[in-house]
């Protein structure tokens, strides 16, 4: 969920990481882009003598891709979204988090303690949770947003100047949202009629960008973005008069997590840098940086108080309810990568 580092190209990532994975007092580090402060990096290498190795992506899906291509035993950690957890354990792609390796896993918020999507946090700890919905520019459009119309049917005055992010998982759990079906539906005729507002809705749609949401916001080319809701609050800090909608059909909630990967080349530095961002000092300061909320216990002293209080932090009471990405069974998600990928042609 949200670039300290700029992305490069898969295979030529890979060479250079896996080079560096190989030396010692690393810890490689595949991360989202724009979503750690470059002084807590400093720090935490000031601290342990550690050299953090940093790539990005931008989104869960490419992540995946990646991993599964040959970044398995090139990277140490990876900070997947909570449904992504579950289905990188599910393919093998994780290590198992012994009792007692992290001193610091009692600092977890107990409402994060024992997710669904990693029982017992056998395999991650939390990092950050926010939500996904949209912002509209206010100087340009000043009718009803709270509704997910002005993603999928919206009025002529915003057709074409809609950023959607290119990111599976949000893009379809808003869509299910917006027609009122199962987000993993097996149901042929509600499938049929998901792809097709889909396809009609593509027409609306000036772009799929995750990596800048938040410029194409700033710079005006798009009047309205599918967005997180910490860019949706630095949109505005950067002076742009957005507003982060609550629709009433819904939105989406996620907790982005910092897994331990298989095979990973440099393990004990892993968990030292995992034990670091378990301390609360440590964990505000990405909240303050990234403007989400921490899963971790005691950090209300270091949180900037404006967090608090950002509109993006709180829902009106006409605000439907908010929602995680759910994990499809296989036959169903193949369904919903074909619907996927026809959109994105």
């Amino acid at each position: 969920m949200k670039t300290l580092f700029k992305a490069t190209a898969v295979a030529s990532t890979i060479a250079m990481s896996a080079s560096a994975a190989l030396a010692d007092g690393k810890v490689v580090v595949y991360h989202w882009f724009e979503y750690i402060p470059q002084e807590l990096v400093d720090k935490f290498t000031a601290e342990t003598g550690i050299e953090v190795v940093m790539d990005t992506f931008d989104s869960n899906e490419s992540m995946l891709a990646s991993l599964k291509a040959g970044g398995i035993g090139t990277y140490d950690v990876s900070v997947p979204g909570d449904y992504m957890v579950k289905i990188m354990s599910n393919e093998g792609l994780l290590d198992t988090i012994a009792d007692g390796e992290l001193a610091n896993k009692g600092n977890i918020a107990p409402e994060w303690a024992n997710p669904n999507f990693d029982e017992g946090r056998t395999h991650s700890i939390p990092y950050q949770w926010g939500s996904t919905s949209f912002a509209v520019n206010r100087d340009v459009y000043s009718g009803e947003i709270n509704t997910t119309d002005i993603l999928f049917n919206p009025p002529a005055e915003l057709s074409g100047k809609i950023n959607m992010l290119d990111s599976q998982g949000e893009v379809m759990a808003m869509a299910a949202l917006h027609m009122g079906i199962p987000q993993c539906s097996s149901d042929r005729e509600q499938l049929k009629a998901l792809n097709a507002m889909l396809q009609a809705s593509k027409g609306h749609w000036a772009s799929f960008n995750s990596d800048t949401a938040k410029e194409v916001l700033v710079s005006g080319d798009a009047v309205v973005g599918q967005i997180y809701d910490g860019f949706s609050a630095k949109v505005r800090e950067e002076g742009t008069n957005v507003e982060y909608a609550f629709p009433t059909q819904g939105y989406v909630v996620w907790m982005d997590n910092v897994v331990l990967l298989k095979d990973a080349p440099n393990r004990a530095n892993a968990l030292k840098f995992m034990d670091f961002l378990l301390e609360p000092e440590n964990i505000a300061a990405v909240s303050n940086y990234a403007r989400y909320g921490a899963g971790v216990s005691g950090v209300a002293e270091y949180l900037d108080p404006a967090l608090a209080e950002m509109p993006e932090s709180n829902p009106p009471s006409s605000a439907g309810a908010g929602v995680f990405i759910e994990v499809c069974d296989e036959q169903t998600q193949a369904v919903y990568d074909k619907i996927w990928t026809n959109l994105k042609k």
